[in-house]
């Protein structure tokens, strides 16, 4: 495994394994990796010959005032990671390598941004969708890998790939979990001991979510309640939102008779985590 922090380098091993006839997978991170990215790069690894992990942590997707600062890096621990999941390639530019001074262009996906973490986080999939179709235009894989857990994310993502035709398969991968059911999230690494356990909260209302669904419940004002009502037995935590939408569009629905997306972001204390399910309407 190598690690190279230019794009000609990612370039000229990308043409040499092509000239091979290898298969390119990409897994774009921002680093401080877990357990959770490792089951994308092991899945990317089974399903291609060469896997290319690009570690940046994107300046242009943070908001006023959110961390970009104090996001965690680790690139040691990245590297140790990578190459045990089986990973070929790590890519770790500066921002000066991804960014001209003088750059104008964006890349927006309208519609499916403007609620969810799209409402809370002006700007925020602007800043996603053009990091990831340069890393697509650098690497121009086969296929990418992304996790579940950013449902939104990999909803825009596959429809900025099928608008833009970039010849690339979207492969989302589902939640990886800790024992107790916390979702895996580089920025658990800000909870404290008692913010930790108050973090258990986000599976637990959604727990609460699949119990009512389960039993037959259709309506989703009175699932949003329910999961409400569960979140604010926890007095560490504050909602950013609860939504349920068409798995699809994103939309909001009122009825459960189609496939669903069930979302939340809540506050513990000041760490903003993010966690959902998706539904299959019976």
């Amino acid at each position: 495994m190598k690690t190279v922090k230019t794009i000609l380098e990612v370039r000229n091993q990308v043409q040499a394994w092509k000239k091979e006839g290898y298969s390119i997978a990409l897994v774009p991170t921002m680093g401080y990796l877990h357990e959770g990215h490792a089951s994308l790069i092991k899945r990317a690894a089974s399903e291609n010959e060469k896997v290319v992990v690009s570690i940046f942590v994107n300046p242009i997707q943070f908001g006023p005032g959110e961390d970009l600062d104090s996001y965690p890096r680790d690139l040691d621990r990245d590297t140790i990671l990578c190459e045990n999941a089986g990973a070929n390639l790590i890519f770790t530019p500066e921002v000066s390598e991804m960014y001209y001074v003088d750059a104008l262009t964006t890349v927006s996906v309208n519609g499916l941004t403007n609620g969810l973490c799209g409402a809370k986080r002006p700007g925020h999939f602007d800043g996603v969708c053009t990091v990831v179709s340069k890393l697509f235009n650098i690497v121009l894989p086969d296929k990418a890998y992304f996790g579940e857990k950013d449902a939104q994310q990999l909803a825009v993502i596959k429809r900025m790939a099928h608008d833009l035709n970039f010849p690339i398969e979207i492969i989302g991968c589902p939640i990886v979990r800790e024992e107790d059911g916390l979702a895996k999230s580089s920025r658990n690494n800000y909870l404290s001991s008692k913010e930790r356990q108050a973090a258990l909260i986000l599976h637990k209302s959604l727990t609460k979510g699949k119990e009512l669904l389960s039993a037959g419940e259709k309506s989703a004002k009175l699932l949003k309640q329910i999961i409400k009502n569960e979140l604010e037995s926890e007095v560490l935590a504050k909602i950013d939102y609860i939504e349920v939408v068409d798995a699809l569009s994103l939309t909001t629905i009122d009825i459960v008779d189609k496939p669903i997306l069930v979302a939340i972001a809540v506050y513990i204390g000041k760490t903003r985590l993010i966690d959902n399910f998706i539904w299959e309407s019976k």
